[in-house]
């Protein structure tokens, strides 16, 4: 009934769990689409929330865009240029580095340099690495006993799984542009049907999807046993994924 959907549909809203919601019997997997949500929630203030969570995930899902990320609070959207120097926010003409968790952009230093943080509140000055005070003994990035150790494999790491999800998220939308391509070209005439390549194009979109976040996954994992094996499938889509 539609007071039913209501309230499972604000609830789902008001947890930030509306963007992969699916139909609330267990055997179904349909999703809702905006259409029937529209319909359904009346109150502005939770469409409103709605709508800022299908931004959120969209944001979130490219690669080449990100928010900006001025410290005083900014719901800008940026376009990534590649050049690691970021660009200025045309609403609040912050500059973001597209590089590193630095919240602005540093250039020339580089992002290893970045490894002194000063707390915005306090001013105290610490090591993100290790976060020990930023002392004299303590005073660039190679003098952090954690950069030899824990944060250097944790360093590396982070950049292996980092790498192949971009990799997967650039595989991704070659697949989504060369769909695209295919179907312009299905819809001349005298071009027999190409609906086959169509869905090789949506099956490999999907696989690389999945590579890529298997890969936040993975890093984020930390049971050892599971991890193994899901190394073992995800190595085997990648395969298969390749020859498509």
């Amino acid at each position: 009934s539609q007071p039913c959907w209501n309230e499972y549909l604000t609830t789902r809203i008001e947890q930030n769990m509306i963007v992969n919601c699916t139909c609330p019997i267990s055997e179904c997997c349909a999703q809702p689409t905006a259409d029937f949500i529209f319909s359904i929630v009346s109150s502005e203030e939770i469409i409103a929330k709605y709508e800022k969570a299908l931004l959120r995930g969209y944001v979130e899902c490219c690669s080449n865009l990100t928010w900006c990320t001025n410290p005083q609070g900014c719901d800008q959207i940026l376009l990534k240029d590649g050049l690691g120097y970021g660009a200025a926010c045309s609403k609040c003409s912050w500059i973001s580095c597209f590089n590193c968790n630095f919240p602005e952009a540093h250039y020339p230093a580089s992002c290893s340099h970045m490894s002194h943080m000063t707390c915005a509140k306090c001013n105290h000055g610490f090591c993100w690495r290790c976060l020990k005070p930023w002392r004299p003994t303590h005073k660039d990035y190679y003098n952090c006993s954690a950069m030899v150790s824990k944060a250097a494999w944790q360093k590396k790491r982070f950049q292996d799984y980092n790498e192949r999800c971009t990799f997967h998220h650039h595989a991704r939308e070659f697949a989504m542009t060369l769909r695209n391509r295919v179907s312009s070209i299905c819809e001349m005439p005298k071009v027999r049907t190409l609906t086959f390549v169509l869905d090789a194009c949506k099956v490999l979109e999907q696989a690389r999807k999945v590579l890529a976040y298997s890969c936040v996954y993975s890093y984020y994992n930390q049971d050892i046993e599971s991890i193994d094996i899901v190394e073992q499938q995800t190595e085997i889509l990648e395969l298969h994924t390749n020859a498509l």
